[in-house]
């Protein structure tokens, strides 16, 4: 558990599992009880994340953001899109968003830092972030990083042979800032002007051992007591709601 804050966030730690589950709830969650209508989900073209009836009966201005006009194009009639790049240092939109959030994105930033400062600038006064993506060290992770990108796609063919190369293509990943919840990485976000409302850290990451019964069963193992016993260094993914000063 990181050192105590003077507004300490709230932490929790589960299994991988559980925190792919987690993410759609705490979206509409957090519109529900902070009453937040104007909305841009960054990197979500080919994948909203909600859908254009909820959208339409939740009242929402929703707009989806995203760096490649490839990926908008793939995203089913009837969404505001815009195409730009969030990591941009000349960034302009003319925007005062209640909510941004990105989900299985913040991997692929190259700049990090501009990334989650650009955020901060399309946030009106107290609006909120919420970012949920993959951390260093999970082994998996590490090896995408460190492969050249070719055999890092081949090597996903086989671990993962149905994901969905349409919907879900592979891009490039550089993990910069992403990490579970240690207090260097909460600091990060604090030094933006951000405050750190909640900062989740999930283990395990047994879909790549699919092929490994046996592996896959001690790997399920070691995730439940991690989050047990939780070293936040070791998260495999993590889930983090931002609030702008």
């Amino acid at each position: 558990m990181p050192a105590a804050f003077a507004t300490p966030p709230e932490f929790h730690y589960a299994t991988s599992q559980v925190g792919w589950s987690t993410y759609a709830p705490s979206l509409r969650a957090l519109i529900r009880e902070h009453r937040l209508r104007k909305l841009i989900e960054i990197g979500g073209g080919a994948n909203p994340s909600f859908g254009s009836d909820e959208v339409r009966a939740l009242d929402l201005d929703y707009t989806l953001l995203d760096i490649s006009q490839a990926e908008l194009d793939k995203a089913p009639p009837g969404y505001r899109t815009l195409c730009a790049d969030i990591a941009s240092p000349t960034l302009q939109i003319d925007a005062d968003y209640d909510f941004a959030f990105s989900h299985m994105l913040a991997e692929h930033v190259r700049d990090a830092e501009c990334f989650h400062r650009n955020v901060w600038r399309l946030l009106r006064p107290g609006g909120y972030a919420l970012h949920f993506f993959p951390t260093l060290w999970a082994p998996p992770f590490v090896v995408n990083w460190m492969l050249p990108e070719r055999l890092a796609d081949g090597l996903l063919r086989r671990l993962a042979p149905g994901r969905d190369r349409y919907r879900q293509a592979k891009f490039p990943a550089y993990y910069h800032w992403c990490r579970g919840p240690t207090r260097s990485q909460i600091a990060r976000f604090e030094r933006i002007g951000f405050t750190v409302e909640r900062y989740d850290g999930y283990f395990g990451h047994e879909r790549y051992y699919q092929r490994f019964p046996l592996v896959r069963r001690l790997h399920r193992a070691g995730s439940k007591l991690l989050s047990r016993h939780p070293l936040p260094s070791l998260t495999s993914f993590a889930l983090v709601v931002l609030r702008k000063i």
